[in-house]
């Protein structure tokens, strides 16, 4: 398996569940997206500049066979598809839990038939 079949399933993995959370999620509570635009821009420029410098100082190397060959700086572009994995699934995730964490704070009515 190549990094990128990898990093696609990784990535298809986390935007089923993305959805999946969203669709149940009350539609006040979602993720807006262009927080999430700006998580990803921050994350894919955090991931170029360490990715370039562990690889430059040879913490770690990638086989070229198992690469696209792409590159952003020395960081493989199947580098990049763990932070946009996560920043799509976390925070539906995270607003899921604040949505069911609100509805159990919820005082229950009862009414009487």
């Amino acid at each position: 398996m190549t990094y990128l079949q990898l990093s696609l399933l990784f990535t298809a993995a986390a935007v089923v569940a993305a959805v999946a959370v969203s669709v149940a999620t009350p539609r006040g509570r979602r993720a807006r997206p262009a927080a999430i635009a700006i998580t990803i821009a921050t994350l894919f420029t955090l991931t170029a500049v360490f990715d370039t410098v562990m690889i430059a100082s040879g913490l770690f190397h990638y086989s070229p066979a198992h690469l696209l060959g792409l590159h952003i700086g020395l960081a493989p572009i199947e580098d990049f598809a763990y932070p946009l994995a996560g920043a799509v699934v976390l925070p539906a995730l995270w607003m899921l839990l604040r949505a069911r964490r609100a509805a159990a704070s919820d005082p229950v009515e009862e009414h009487d038939a």
